[in-house]
């Protein structure tokens, strides 16, 4: 998961957290738009895996569950019930669109943990695209099913009529700030956690270097485990804030009024 090399001016170890999130073409070409690279192939990981515990692990469905079969209907219900909890259940016909997002970012996520592997989360273009999706989707919903009422989300008729058009503003801004938001929390907590485990990942070896790599490299080790422990469940806790997020701007274009 590190990359560590040893100084030879310095006499010791350079190494760049960085490099991880780098994109890279597959066959060694420039990268462009149509470029093959390494965030393509890991979506595509992402995209098979998700299609083979969907499709192939349900496919030979029992009263008594496979495990493949279990995590496939645990992770239906639960954000069936998200959905119809959070959105109504005027929202559960997005349920399909809102169960694909959180599949493909929660499968992204966790592929990211395996060592040498690409988090394609980690980066603002992956999760921009997805949170303008979202953003699109649910005003064009909104303006479809309430008109020039949808508008009415950014009026707050409860708060006197003065300071009604100051809020209205901010209202407007805090609307389109949203998909910023949405796409950064996302790409920020992974990208700074993973970061964090390459930078103690890079003091492991020093044992082989230093003395003081007698306590530095067991510490080290430990500072890993746990951390790693915490970002499995920053993978699955960030999926469901996407998700949820997601449900929470839906009920507003749905309900602009409540």
């Amino acid at each position: 998961m590190a990359t560590e090399a040893h100084g030879e001016e310095a006499g010791g170890l350079v190494f760049h957290p960085m490099d991880q999130f780098m994109v890279e073409p597959l066959f060694g070409a420039d990268v462009s738009w149509y470029t093959p690279t390494n965030v393509t192939l890991w979506m595509l990981i992402a995209v098979l895996t998700i299609t083979g515990l969907l499709v192939v692990g349900t496919s030979r469905r029992a009263l008594v569950p496979s495990r493949s079969q279990s995590v496939a209907e645990l992770a239906y219900g639960f954000i069936y019930k998200m959905v119809e909890d959070v959105a109504g259940k005027d929202a559960v016909k997005f349920f399909p669109y809102i169960f694909t997002l959180f599949m493909f970012i929660v499968v992204s996520n966790f592929l990211g943990l395996i060592p040498m592997a690409f988090t394609t989360t980690s980066h603002i273009a992956v999760t921009a695209v997805l949170a303008v999706a979202v953003f699109v989707t649910v005003t064009v919903v909104g303006f479809v099913k309430n008109g020039a009422g949808f508008l009415g989300l950014f009026w707050v008729s409860s708060a006197p009529l003065a300071l009604r058009p100051i809020l209205a503003v901010i209202e407007i801004i805090s609307y389109f700030v949203r998909p910023v938001s949405h796409s950064i929390r996302l790409a920020g907590n992974l990208m700074a956690g993973h970061a964090v485990i390459k930078v103690f990942a890079a003091f492991a070896p020093l044992i082989l270097f230093s003395g003081i790599g007698i306590l530095v490299t067991p510490l080290s080790i430990l500072a890993i485990t746990a951390i790693y422990a915490l970002e499995i469940l920053v993978a699955f806790i960030q999926a469901y804030v996407f998700t949820i997020l997601t449900c929470v701007y839906l009920r507003d274009a749905l309900h602009p009024s409540h």
